[in-house]
């Protein structure tokens, strides 16, 4: 049989998987707090009492404690960026692997309705022209150890994200060839969050079909407007 070629965490230097399992631990420490607390009334001496780890240690990692929600953005675009490329691939569509993408963001969300909420107020105080720093081997590796080339993909937004897969839907005939990409995005970015924010603590468990509904909509407006009966 041949041998598994894989890189795997246990191969990388000492430094890097040091580095990966503070920063990881950090981000644990943090979500398990968030919900009976926002991120403003966690104190970042508890986090490193847990990881235990000073506070210059800390902002080593982290400049600003904010900075952990965009490393869990991060990290999580990158596991649905893996996610949706598996499922453009298993079913040749685009408009499945945006669906793989919507459908596992609603699962999560269904368990930790608070982190989504924590997540989307950060957004909406990023800077745009923000330049974010990348998300390691070792942390992707450690975080994600049953994603097979998890280590290789970009480290991309959502909105880097769907403009590819609605390419994608569009040169297999899914969309229509002269589909707005930009408008889809928004769109589709609307949705993404505006579902949670409008559910919010009331009933996460609707939000998988509220998306799956909202997505269907989408799909067949960007149809009807090429048909030219808009």
């Amino acid at each position: 049989m041949p041998s598994d070629t894989r890189l795997r965490f246990e191969d990388l230097p000492l430094r890097e998987r040091k580095r990966a399992r503070i920063r990881l631990a950090l981000l644990d420490a943090l979500l398990s707090r968030l919900g009976p607390r926002g991120i403003d009334q966690i104190p970042v001496r508890e986090l490193c009492a847990e990881v235990e780890i000073s506070e210059v240690t800390f902002f080593k990692h982290f400049p600003a404690k904010s900075d952990l929600l965009t490393y869990f953005i991060q990290l999580w675009t990158i596991e649905m960026a893996w996610h949706a490329n598996q499922a453009a691939q298993r079913r040749d569509s685009g408009l499945e692997a945006i669906g793989e993408i919507f459908a596992r963001t609603a699962r999560d969300v269904a368990s930790g309705i608070d982190i989504m909420l924590e997540v989307i107020a950060h957004q909406a105080r990023m800077p745009k022209d923000l330049v974010l720093p990348g998300v390691g081997r070792a942390e992707r590796l450690l975080r994600f150890p049953d994603l097979p080339g998890v280590e290789n993909l970009p480290s991309e937004g959502l909105d880097a994200i769907l403009p590819r897969f609605l390419q994608i839907a569009i040169d297999r005939g899914e969309l229509p060839s002269s589909s707005d990409i930009r408008s889809l995005t928004l769109a589709l970015s609307s949705l993404f969050f505006g579902v949670p924010l409008c559910v919010g603590r009331h009933d996460p468990a609707a939000i998988a079909p509220l998306y799956r509904q909202q997505l269907a909509l989408v799909w067949a407006g960007a149809r009807h407007i090429q048909g030219g009966t808009s």
